[in-house]
């Protein structure tokens, strides 16, 4: 599903986020990503959804060769990949079903097909009654479940996730990294980074850990 040969990441302004970084993902497989702050934990998945491009090496994702991928083909790949941020990114003039409908939206899908769509997403997170409901009246744990809704809705083979559980609390956290897990067991390829080693550490999960942006842990398969 992913793999990364010899990856390197400079930035204009001569940073190294990436260093020579390879491993290698299977499909159906649920893997951590770790390290310090700055490690290049964001940098790896903004190279895996062509948000940044790698200044040297290759980046394999659902047998593609992103190297030789071009801005037409981007969204093409962006489609197979659901992406979940620290921050949610709800937009809070719209409800949490039209929040959950917006990828299927920008994909045009019929109406009735949205809405069956949304509401199994929505059933899947715990939160199908407060659809009509907006977006401040949820605690911060729910409006997280709300982003991994949308997230999921489009039937994504690869779920992305960066830092989903910084502003929660231990609890919350471990129920949010439990919907990742249900995601994987139904057969979708799940890449999380965080730095909650302790969380994560718990669960029966390859980590793959990164310092100064070199890989210094978990480069096979799982």
């Amino acid at each position: 599903m992913i793999t990364f040969d010899r990856v390197s990441k400079r930035y204009p302004e001569g940073h190294d986020a990436l260093r020579e970084v390879s491993f290698s993902i299977k499909p159906d497989e649920m893997v951590f990503v770790t390290g310090h702050s700055g490690a290049g934990k964001s940098t790896l998945l903004k190279l895996i959804m062509l948000i940044e491009r790698p200044s040297r090496g290759q980046i394999i994702v659902n047998g593609q060769n992103l190297k030789g991928l071009n801005a037409r083909k981007t969204p093409q790949l962006r489609r197979d990949i659901g992406v979940v941020f620290q921050n949610h990114q709800l937009l809070f003039d719209r409800s949490i079903f039209d929040n959950v409908a917006l990828p299927l939206l920008i994909a045009g899908y019929q109406h009735r097909e949205i809405g069956r769509r949304v509401r199994a997403a929505l059933d899947k997170v715990g939160l199908l009654e407060r659809e009509r409901d907006m977006p401040v009246t949820l605690s911060g744990g729910e409006q997280q479940r709300v982003g991994i809704a949308r997230a999921v809705v489009n039937k994504p083979r690869l779920l992305l996730a960066d830092e989903p559980t910084g502003n929660l609390d231990p609890a919350l956290s471990a129920e949010i990294m439990q919907l990742f897990a249900h995601f994987n067991q139904v057969g979708v390829t799940v890449l999380v980074a965080s730095h909650d080693l302790a969380l994560i550490s718990r669960m029966p999960h390859r980590i793959i850990t990164l310092r100064g942006g070199r890989l210094i842990t978990g480069t096979g398969e799982g």
